[in-house]
């Protein structure tokens, strides 16, 4: 585009502007449908970033997080848990090990045998929390000399829970991006039918402005500027609709888990504005190359 053209997008041509009517079905319907996937883009981009972050943490969190089970009788139980501890704290790249306390074992089983369930006498074997280091330790090595020097320990790194975890939020991660796709797809599509019919209603306007010495680039340049206008607007109010649905979103939360905590953070709230951009993108590319099709079948 010449800076002339530009100038006159941006700022409109009145007698170009007359052939667009600035109501109807076809403006509502852009409008409508620009706003309508602007507020679903809002989620989709919401559900996506709040998967990431979602898979990250667990990635993180479950990585340096081990759990080793002391299953020894009664009576040694407290001794083997003393001399897992012994190796534990002697480990490079283990950060801490502490043994769970009856009554951070007892909140671990209550969801599912409720909150009386007597540990005293029954053979829960006790737990240990271990948090690697940066770099880790070595597995495999830590897992050789607990067996020869702790009979009763099993090594569990939590590698069966967290890779099933980390590919579900991951492939939640990938869907919100599909769906953001899939809506500009979709606006793309609306946006053309809107504007094949705004051009087929006008069939006889631009047939008199052809006679009258008007190329079919200044009559497309009126139908792309109205109709890119309309999305960018009609996105703009979408947007803010979504913005203020996120906001009302419960806050994140151990309790909820991964249904609550779908807001943006930070920066994060900026992207949301890029939406109407997009949107006015789209209408530009199906507003143009619909009118070029349109004003070549007229010919």
């Amino acid at each position: 585009m010449s800076r002339r053209t530009i100038r006159a997008f941006v700022l409109g041509d009145a007698q170009a502007d007359r052939m667009v009517p600035p109501t109807g079905i076809t403006a509502r319907l852009t409008l409508f449908a620009a706003a309508a996937m602007a507020f679903l883009a809002v989620f989709a981009l919401a559900l996506s970033l709040a998967s990431g972050r979602l898979a990250d943490r667990w990635s993180e969190e479950l990585a340096r997080a081990a759990t080793l089970r002391i299953n020894a009788p009664p009576d040694q139980r407290a001794a083997q848990t003393e001399a897992a501890l012994a190796v534990l704290n002697q480990t490079e790249g283990v950060a801490s090990a502490r043994a769970l306390r009856e009554q951070e074992q007892a909140a671990l089983l209550a969801p599912w045998f409720g909150t009386e369930l007597p540990l005293d006498t029954l053979p829960v074997p006790q737990l240990i929390e271990v948090i690697a280091d940066d770099p880790p330790y070595d597995l495999a090595g830590l897992r050789l000399r607990l067996s020869a020097e702790v009979p009763g320990a099993v090594l569990d790194d939590h590698a069966r829970w967290r890779r099933p975890l980390v590919d579900a939020a991951r492939s939640l991660r990938r869907l919100g991006w599909i769906s953001m796709l899939l809506i500009g797809g979709a606006t793309a599509a609306m946006i053309t039918l809107a504007a094949n019919a705004a051009l087929a209603a006008n069939a006889q306007v631009i047939e008199v402005l052809r006679l009258v010495g008007a190329r079919d680039r200044y009559i497309a340049q009126a139908f792309v500027r109205r109709f890119t206008l309309r999305a960018l607007i009609g996105a703009g109010v979408g947007m803010a609709l979504g913005m203020i649905g996120v906001a009302l979103l419960p806050a994140a939360s151990d309790e909820g888990g991964f249904l609550t905590g779908l807001g943006f953070r930070g920066a994060g709230w900026l992207l949301p504005l890029l939406i109407p951009l997009a949107a006015a993108g789209v209408a530009f590319l199906a507003t143009l190359t619909a009118a070029r099709r349109r004003l070549g079948d007229l010919s």
